[in-house]
């Protein structure tokens, strides 16, 4: 039977998560030929003809979108504690365009610059990830190493490596929530990342119909 979006999505994480355990336990993978410098060629999403100027635009255009919106929320936001949550891999961290083995995955230029101006106007920032609890100080690391303001992280626990994806991360902005914050802003770059509620708007950032994780 084929597998559906959201069984793909948590495969997709899963694996993700796997390699990186991978590099932990066995080392760096070897070096790609000198003849050939573009490290994009040895990316997920280079095998998977999803081109990396054409994404970085795509992304600039859901950024420009969404930082006048952060800009005017934040402005008066007086005594409301406010966030905003986001998805990491290819929302926050290049992970499909980048090497798995070379650490620490570097950040998405404007998503992270968007982050940053939010978190100085006084917004707290959440990372709601599909990523096991394996790997959780390996993902804060990387985050923090790519220039991320971190106020939360949440991986997935192992009765969450069973339940769907789009459920679970609800559930963690509910919990956010819970903390007395209001989530202004939902990024991530797939639907099980924007569903659910929970946030007041949503910016979806590209994917390319599944193609990348």
């Amino acid at each position: 039977m084929p597998a559906t979006p959201l069984r793909r999505r948590a495969t997709a994480g899963t694996t993700a998560a796997l390699a990186l355990t991978a590099f932990l336990v066995v080392g760096p993978a070897p070096a790609a030929s000198a003849a050939d410098p573009d490290s994009h060629s040895t990316s997920t999403a280079a095998i998977k003809d999803v081109d990396y100027t054409t994404w970085l635009r795509d992304v600039a255009a859901v950024v420009d979108e969404a930082r006048p919106y952060i800009e005017e929320r934040s402005e008066n936001a007086g005594r409301e504690k406010q966030a905003i949550v986001l998805d990491i891999d290819n929302s926050s961290l290049e992970t499909d365009f980048h090497p798995f083995w070379e650490l620490p995955t570097p950040a998405i230029a404007d998503v992270r610059t968007l982050v940053r101006n939010a978190h100085a106007r006084g917004v707290d920032v959440f990372f709601v990830t599909a990523r096991p609890g394996i790997i959780y100080s390996l993902t804060d690391w990387n985050l923090k190493q790519a220039g991320y303001p971190v106020d939360g992280l949440y991986v997935r626990s192992l009765p969450d490596l069973f339940a769907e994806v789009g459920a679970y991360k609800t559930a963690q902005r509910a919990k956010i929530e819970a903390k007395g914050y209001t989530i202004i802003a939902n990024i991530g770059n797939n639907t099980t990342d924007l569903v659910g509620g929970h946030a007041e708007r949503t910016f979806k950032l590209p994917d390319y119909g599944g193609k990348l994780s």
